[in-house]
Parts: structure tokens; sequence; C-alpha cells
């Protein structure tokens, strides 16, 4: 065994040169292609290894992708031999023909890029239905085709040829998988050498690797892409779980400040009812009143927004919700001097749900809408019935002429923990919505020609449900 393969060594043929420089051109394509996972970058190489004047195969190469809900080509990329000068052989080894691999500057792709000639090949889609012979040919078979095999020249279906000024040309599809990808297609402009029967060979390797390196970069891409969307979905969960342990920590520590607060809030109402009015005591007294009943409401907030809300679906009229909680706050806007414009009329209010919480969403709106006017101004409080989707609804208006919300805050106006206001929690709003879809409604805000308007649209509980 070991003399036989000892004579087939002495004995072997030497290798031609021109197939040992076709195995060298082969293997730095190959390695060219596993070089980078750019595609874009990817593209640029493949077509400057066909035109580099080094490597002696075309003038001129065209990439045309496939669109298959169009059934057209659309140009991408085009590269003349004129715009190869830095495409170059980084990496390789004198004393190995087969190392190394192309590689192609910055520079030079961008002047790619940039080249008339490359704009010509964007601006050119070829419809498949009707268009050129060659490429419908090519797409069609998806085997390597030549000009030469068509009758091309002066063809009146299509005026590819003549627009690029080609005399020979071969087109060769990129397929991967058993789906077409595109086409390159390659020529010696008028007064070059005609297309080898070698160069076609040369061609048709070339694109049977390049379709699967394109395919490789698209899925790696792909692979890229939700590799991003799951560090960002985690990032995401794990922001969701900080805010959540936040949260807990936030009701314990709220719920053990908010005694001691009512506490401290009631002592000094009763030492401050025991001074007199004109005392600077007394003044004191009522700092640490307010300070404390706003600590109270802040805790109160950080409560309601953190525990998860209980709701007993109850049948109730939404009306009498509205006008028990501007009973409550009728005297507060007068002090304001807030004028209250409310049009609540007679009918059908019912709705299944908590008429506390809807209570508190009201209180909320009408805190705001006051919050809004410190100079006085009109409040507008309307009951609507509405018809959407064949659902019968309930329209809660809340108005100002407080001017209006900036479109800036108006898309962070739901926002926990977002607030304009120098003592607020920024948790009224949030709770107001989530209160509401709670309730299968929806909140809607807009600004008006004086102010804004809250709009809480709730379903009407239907009557066979009431009666039930």
């Amino acid at each position: 065994m070991a003399d036989t393969s000892t004579k087939q060594t002495s004995d072997a043929v030497p290798v031609p040169l021109s197939l040992a420089g076709d195995l060298s051109l082969l293997y730095l394509f190959s390695s060219t292609l596993l070089s980078t996972m750019k595609l874009n970058k990817l593209l640029h190489l493949i077509l400057s290894a066909l035109v580099c004047e080094n490597n002696g195969l075309f003038g001129r190469s065209m990439l045309f992708l496939y669109n298959q809900k169009t059934n057209t080509l659309q140009g991408m990329l085009g590269i003349c031999r004129e715009n190869t000068a830095g495409f170059h052989v980084v990496d390789s080894d004198p004393d190995n023909p087969l190392s190394g691999f192309w590689d192609l500057e910055a520079d030079a792709l961008t002047l790619q890029q940039q080249s008339p000639f490359c704009a010509d090949v964007r601006g050119t889609r070829i419809d498949l239905s009707d268009g050129c012979r060659l490429v419908t040919r090519v797409v069609h078979d998806r085997k390597l085709c030549c000009l030469a095999d068509l009758d091309c020249q002066g063809c009146d279906e299509c005026d590819f040829v003549e627009r690029f000024g080609i005399s020979t040309c071969a087109a060769v599809p990129l397929v991967t998988r058993n789906n077409l990808i595109g086409i390159i297609i390659v020529d010696n402009p008028s007064g070059q050498q005609k297309i080898t029967g070698e160069q076609l060979q040369v061609l048709q390797l070339f694109a049977n690797q390049a379709g699967m390196a394109i395919e490789n970069t698209r899925l790696y891409r792909n692979l890229e892409e939700a590799h991003a969307e799951l560090s960002e979905a985690r990032q995401r969960l794990v922001h969701g779980a900080h805010l959540a342990a936040i949260g807990e920590m936030a009701a314990s520590i709220s719920h053990e400040l908010k005694t001691p607060l009512i506490t401290i809030g009631g002592f000094a109402a009763r030492l401050e009812r025991t001074l007199p009015e004109d005392t600077p005591q007394r003044h004191y007294l009522e700092t640490i009143i307010n300070e404390s009943h706003r600590l109270e409401r802040l805790l109160g907030d950080i409560l309601a927004f953190s525990r998860k809300p209980t709701i007993c679906y109850q049948p109730c009229n939404l009306k009498a919700v509205v006008e028990e909680c501007l009973a409550d706050y009728r005297l507060t806007l007068d002090d304001r001097k807030i004028t209250l414009e409310t049009a609540l009329p007679a009918g059908r209010w019912k709705l299944l749900g908590d008429a506390g919480q809807l209570k508190q969403v009201c209180i909320n709106l009408l805190t705001n809408a006051q919050e809004a006017m410190p100079n006085g101004g009109r409040l507008r409080v309307g009951l609507a019935g509405i018809e959407e989707q064949g659902r019968p609804l309930m329209v809660l208006s809340i108005a100002d002429t407080g001017g209006g919300i900036p479109e800036e805050t108006m898309k962070k106006l739901l926002t926990p923990f977002f607030t304009t206001k120098r003592h607020g929690t920024g948790l009224g709003l949030a709770i107001v919505s989530r209160i509401v879809q709670n309730h299968g409604g929806i909140l809607r805000v807009s600004n008006t020609a004086e102010g804004a308007e809250f709009k809480i649209v709730l379903p009407q509980a239907p009557t066979e449900v009431l009666e039930g």
C-alpha cells in the first residue's frame, strides 16, 4: 500500500498553470465570502471579483434582485473594471497560493455606489412578464444563459441591451434552497474580448457560492435582529421586575408612614384650634397640617397604584356618581372663582362597576381641571350617550379653560410618575386610566379652543343584566 502511494506521487501529472490559477481564484472567492457578514459589502466584493483586472474575467457586472410578488427584477448594484482600484488581496502567504482573501476599502466601496454606471443599474427594473428574453429565460430555467444563445440584438420587447451598450453578455441565477434571490449579469463592453467557455464555468461556480453566502448573510442578520429583540425583551422584563419590587416596597413603606402622618395631622389640628389666629405658632401649625395632608394624599396614590385593584361590580348610576362629586367640589370651585356648567340630562345612565372607584376617577379629573385654572375659569361637565359598533356607550366629559396641554406633555400624560406639578406624584391620571380600563372603558384626552377635555367612555349595562 505504501509502495503504491509512492508510485502514484512520483508518476503524478504536473498541474497545468491554468488549472492552478483557477483553483487559486476559487479559493480566494470562497475565503472572501466567509470574511464578512455585512450584506452590502459582500455584494460589492462578489461583483468586484468578477470584473477585477487581475482576474481577467469580465469588464462589467450587474446585480438584480428578484421580487416574487411583482415578478420583477430590480437593479441593486453595478460595477465596472475602472471602479475596482481599492479591491485587493489581504493576508496572503507568498509560499502558499491558497491563502488570503479579497477586501475592499471603504472609500472604494463608496465610489462604486456613487458611480454613474451603478446609478443606471439601480434605476433599471425588468418586468419578467413582458421584459428581456435573456433574463426571463435565466429566471425560468434557473440556468446560466449567454447572449449568443438568444437573438437579443435589436429586440423590440425591451431596451435593456441597447441601454447598457451590450455586445456580448451572460446572466447567471443566484439560487439558494431552490429559491431565486436574483441574477448577476456580466459583459464585456464593445471592443473588448468575447466571453469564453472557461469564463462561463468560473461564473457559474462563483454564482453557486455567492447564492449560499448571500442567504447565510441574510440569516445571520435575522439572527442578530432576533437576538436584539430578545435582549430588549429581557431588559423590559428585568425592568418590570424591578418596578414590581419597588412597588411592593413603596406600598409597605406608604402603609407604615400613613398612620403616623394621620396622627400628626390630627394633633396639629387640635393644637391649631387652641391658638389665636394672628400668632406665628398658628401659622406653623397650618403649615404642618397642610403638608401632612399632602403627604397623606401622596401615600394614598402610591398605595392605590401599587395594589392590585379589587372591583365590586354592581349596578350603579353614573349620573348619580358625577352629581355626588360635583356637590363635594362646589364650594372649592366657588372659592377659586370657577364657573360650573353641567349638562347631565335625565336618562338611563346605568352600568356595572364600582361606584367608589368611579367617584375617584371624577375627583381626580375635577382636581386636575381646577388646578389648570388658578385664576378662575369655566368647568363644563356633561353626560352623553353614543353608539359605536352596535354597542351603547356613555361618555362623561370634563373640560376646562386652562389653556390646554402641550403636545410633548400629551404624549407622556398617562405615564406613571410623570408630572408637571411641583408637588405632584404623577399617579393621578395613571390611576384614572387603569380604573377606566378595568371597567371596560376608554380614556380620551384632547385640547379644545380654550383648554383640555377629558372623556371617559364606558359601556352601558344591558337591561337584562340589571333586571336579572
